[in-house]
């Protein structure tokens, strides 16, 4: 039997005698089996030995009492700290004896620890992800400050490293107060011995290792423990109903659809969604269904099914949840592959719509019809000119790919990429996701060519370890972009530990999120922002950034900017000062960020922005407040025209004409050096009107320019593509 066996066995008769804790010592036997560093200790169980054992453990000493039901020790008064003789050491343990009354076990007698930091380590089990590991400040102050990092079991190496580099006090961990630097091998020896006990013991709930010292050797030492214990079976995932891939696929390429539920009142769904088909083009057949029949929007309206010759590939459902069950036989007849269910008033209602969800699931699976939704707000495939969504936008084919729980915002967010020429791949609101999950759709979508980049708005998870599987897999090919909803709230868990209490959902699912290289961001506009990067330029190979600016404000901004969201300003070379002051003036900033002074020679931002491009000593560049100028011109000389007599409306159109030009060619000028030196350019404008747009796009260059209202905006959207750079780096993937 090998070693992490055996423990799981011990472990599962302490639950099958019903103890549903380990004490300290029991605890911490199981973590020097292990291989844990854990401090000396000796057990005894009467106040008469406790000095003998002092003695041997030599002075000072802390002393623990260990009682039936109490398991933080510190907060019930059941350890001191520093024990220096015999009268000191006999009067804590009577006292400890007296609060623990009948429920007294023993006392622990331990050496001092001599060490300045302390950290906390720890293990809970997720019902949605499954064992979780935590790594954190310890000590008393460990839920006051709450640093911590988490990281789905099993832990890798690049996990064990991601771990120790995000805690916000990392700077504990190098040489601290004349203390060694702390054994970095040993100490993720503990978190991944907590990895590998978490996954041979599932009837393990709760690890909890605080604090865990930094002897002033650096060494680790364990010297509290506590497990929380219960019969395995808690996830919450439900069992996976396989999709067939190919049929999803057909849903977004029908060839025939049928709108069941047609209507002539314009803005009801059964109108909306029509509209939309026809006016975004589509090339199949379209069928009108309504047991009034007649016409609608001129077009012939079919009473049922039987009316329509030939099979037809996909049905979009409007009507009443109560009504939906009912249309399953005849889809199964006309070999409908897929159905949209819009229709709402299924589980979010409540459980009788819940108990309508299942049933209808039930009878389409049975009937081989996939069902997206129900709930939903319909969808869109741009490359197939079909569009039925919940709202009148009719973005270009792209590569972006969005998946949204919320229709609304889903839609909302068409509407944008449309008005801002920002290309969709496709576009579903998964809806209540009673059949296809956003599980499915990332499985999928790993294996769309045509998707480049993914982007979900996800509320909630059904199945985590799924979830972080598929995510894990589809990262490795294209970025994912991700926001959650719902990031504030915390779990309402029933924790006995530390480590149980500290743990969100929303921390777990962050924790879920980066180990699985998924890029989350916080508004709903960089889930745009973030597409637009990663369809549209190169990746970085790092996070140094140079920055151009027109004026000196601008480059402020950014730098604190790019500190803030991880990006390094790194200083200028000597070489690349020399070149940039051959086109410069003498008073420009001579650093990183290159103040271009409102030089109003246009070849002169293209020509530092092509040096700062040479450079090896940058990544990425950000330029700010050359493009969008015309807007400022213009504002110029329509003033010159209501007071100077002398200036004519065609003189002052030519004027402009010719700026026009001129921020034309430096667009593209920017494209051709993106191209040229494989490197991102991100632009801020100066002002944006109704002209001004996201993306320029040119058809015999790879990539477009793209430009941002704000810096901050650009900020982040280059550093997503730098932490997605990071990940493929340590997940040894070169792309």
């Amino acid at each position: 039997m090998t070693l992490l066996k055996e423990i799981a066995a011990t472990i599962n008769n302490y639950i099958k005698i019903g103890i549903t804790s380990l004490n300290e010592d029991q605890a911490k036997k199981i973590f020097k089996k292990l291989g844990l560093p854990v401090v000396q200790e000796i057990r005894v169980e009467s106040i008469e030995d406790i000095h003998g054992a002092a003695h041997t453990v030599g002075y000072p000493v802390v002393l623990k009492g260990i009682a039936k039901q109490m398991l933080h020790k510190t907060e019930a008064g059941m350890v001191d700290v520093g024990i220096t003789n015999e009268a000191r050491l006999r009067q804590a343990a009577q006292r400890m004896k007296s609060r623990a009354g009948d429920g007294f076990e023993a006392f622990l007698v331990q050496p001092l620890i001599q060490g300045r930091r302390e950290f906390t380590a720890g293990m809970f089990h997720d019902p949605q992800f499954g064992p979780v590991i935590m790594f954190g400040v310890g000590g008393v102050l460990t839920e006051a400050l709450k640093d911590m990092v988490l990281r789905l079991a099993p832990l890798s190496d690049a996990d064990l490293d991601d771990m120790l580099d995000n805690l916000k006090a990392k700077t504990l961990l190098g040489a601290f107060r004349g203390e060694a630097a702390v054994n970095i091998t040993e100490l993720k020896s503990v978190l991944r011995g907590l990895s590998d006990l978490a996954m041979a013991c599932p009837g393990i709930r709760e690890i909890d290792i605080n604090p865990l010292i930094i002897s002033q050797d650096g060494s680790p030492v364990a010297v509290d423990g506590l497990m929380i214990l219960e019969k395995p079976g808690r996830c919450d995932a439900g069992v996976h109903q396989k999709i067939d891939f190919k049929a999803l696929y057909t849903t977004f390429y029908p060839k025939t659809i049928a709108f069941v539920g047609a209507s002539a009142v314009p803005g009801k769904w059964g109108h909306l969604l029509p509209t939309n088909a026809y006016a975004g083009g589509f090339k199949g057949q379209i069928f009108l269904i309504n047991p009034k029949g007649g016409t609608i929007m001129g077009r012939k309206v079919h009473k049922d099914f039987d009316d329509i010759e030939g099979d037809v590939d996909l049905a979009v459902v409007t009507v009443p949840a109560s009504r939906v069950m009912d249309l399953i036989p005849a889809l199964e007849k006309k070999h409908v592959k897929g159905m949209v269910l819009i229709t709402s008033g299924f589980r979010e209602v409540g459980d009788q719509g819940r108990q309508l969800e299942d049933e209808v699931m039930a009878a389409a699976g049975k009937a081989g019809i996939l069902v997206i939704g129900p709930n939903t707000m319909g969808l869109c495939n741009p490359h197939a000119s079909l569009y039925f969504s919940g709202a009148n936008a009719f973005p270009r084919p792209g590569s972006t790919t969005l998946v949204s729980q919320s229709g609304n915002l889903g839609t909302q967010l068409l509407s944008f990429a449309e008005q801002q020429g920002i290309g969709i791949r496709g576009f579903v609101g998964s809806g209540n996701e009673a059949m296809i999950t956003i599980e499915d759709y990332m499985q999928a979508l790993e294996l769309d060519d045509l998707t480049r980049t993914v982007v979900l708005y996800i509320e909630s998870v059904k199945d985590g370890p799924r979830f972080f599987e598929s995510a894990t897999r589809l990262s490795k090919t294209k970025p994912v972009v991700v926001l959650k909803g719902g990031r504030t709230q915390y779990g309402e868990k029933a924790a006995s530990s530390h480590t149980g209490a500290m743990a969100s959902d929303a921390g777990v699912f962050n924790a879920a999120c980066t180990q699985a290289g998924i890029i989350q961001v916080e508004q709903p506009m960089e889930l745009l922002d973030l597409s637009v990067v990663f369809s549209s330029l190169p990746m970085p190979q790092g996070g140094r950034v140079a920055i151009m600016t027109l004026g000196g404000g601008w480059g402020v901004v950014t730098t604190d900017l790019c500190a803030e969201y991880g990006l390094g300003v790194p200083k200028l070379s000597g070489k690349i000062i020399e070149r940039l002051n051959n086109c410069l003036p003498d008073f420009w900033s001579h650093g990183n960020p290159v103040d271009i002074v409102g030089e109003g020679d246009p070849e002169i931002p293209m020509i530092c922005l092509e040096e700062l491009l040479k450079w090896d000593g940058c990544d990425a560049v950000i330029h700010l407040g050359i493009h969008g100028r015309r807007i400022l011109v213009n504002g110029m000389a329509k003033a010159v025209l209501k007071t100077d007599p002398g200036m004519t409306k065609e003189t002052a159109d030519m004027f402009m004409a010719g700026f026009l030009k001129e921020e034309e060619d430096y667009t593209r000028y920017v494209v051709e050096m993106t191209q040229k030196y494989g490197k991102p350019v991100v632009g801020v404008s100066l002002l944006t009107d109704e002209l001004s747009r996201t993306l320029y796009r040119y058809d015999d260059l790879d990539y477009k320019g793209v430009f941002f209202p704000s810096p901050e905006r650009a900020v982040k959207a280059l550093a997503g593509m730098v932490r997605y750079r990071k990940w493929l780096d340590s997940a040894g993937i070169n792309r």
